[in-house]
């Protein structure tokens, strides 16, 4: 069966209190808002969303074992931008066989990373 797309949603006990860091810092898209949730353009075909824990099907949790991979190119400009806006959790930029990453937090205390596959025979596995 074919697929089209996929949106991954995080729960919230407030949805409005985070929008403005997916918004503003790291410039998602804003598609649709649905009151209870509100669904973000990342990249092509790609899609993220925030749902309001109190209202969708699942329930916000107070600490998450989740995290958001976006995949850039552009490493080093994502870590001076998240440096500079100041964002929770700041790691360093790492160097792992695969790729080059680093680890921050959203306002909830939600992860996430911003990689790169360096190695170009692993970054090739992903280009549609």
């Amino acid at each position: 069966m074919k697929k089209d797309y996929a949106i991954t949603f995080f729960y919230y006990d407030d949805i409005l209190a985070v929008a403005p860091f997916y918004e503003e810092v790291l410039k998602f898209e804003l598609v649709l808002d649905q009151t209870m949730a509100r669904i973000y353009r990342i990249a092509d075909n790609s899609y993220f969303g925030l749902v309001d824990g109190n209202r969708g099907h699942l329930k916000h949790q107070e600490k998450s074992a989740v995290l958001l991979t976006i995949v850039s190119q552009d490493v080093e400009g994502w870590h001076k931008r998240m440096r500079e806006v100041g964002v929770k959790g700041l790691s360093e930029i790492l160097r792992g066989t695969f790729c080059e990453h680093f680890f921050f937090e959203d306002p909830a205390g939600y992860a996430i990373e911003i990689q790169r596959f360096h190695n170009p025979d692993v970054a090739k596995l992903f280009h549609v």
